[in-house]
């Protein structure tokens, strides 16, 4: 006959650890790698990718250089030069480039600076 007296709880029963059967201890697990990346790309993948975009980038600028070669008169202040359009079109949008990122850079010095003048909570 089976014994049916009620037994007290106590701790859940835990499984042997492989090092208790004997046997070799699991190898640790390894980090996950994210979703959009595979766990064999090397670092240096992402850097040339980088280099074949700005490739890719300063050919069209040069294609569009070369197309457009009529020369225009240029006029900054007292200043008065002659110069193919599309270098003249190219200097205007790395001048307003490097406005904004002058503009991004004074932002996030600004923001650095009253996030450390706020005291903590």
């Amino acid at each position: 006959m089976a014994d049916t007296t009620p037994t007290a709880p106590g701790p859940p029963k835990l499984e042997p650890t492989p090092g208790e059967l004997g046997q070799a201890p699991l190898a640790p697990a390894l980090p996950a790698t994210s979703p959009g990346r595979s766990a064999g790309r090397a670092r240096n993948s992402g850097i040339w990718v980088a280099v074949v975009v700005t490739a890719l980038v300063l050919a069209l600028l040069l294609v569009f250089i070369l197309q457009n070669t009529k020369s225009v008169k240029v006029s900054y202040f007292t200043g008065h030069v002659t110069m193919p359009l599309g270098v003249a079109l190219l200097l205007a949008a790395a001048g307003g480039a490097l406005v904004a990122g002058l503009v991004a850079s004074l932002r996030a010095w600004q923001l650095r600076r009253r996030h450390r003048r706020r005291p903590p909570p």
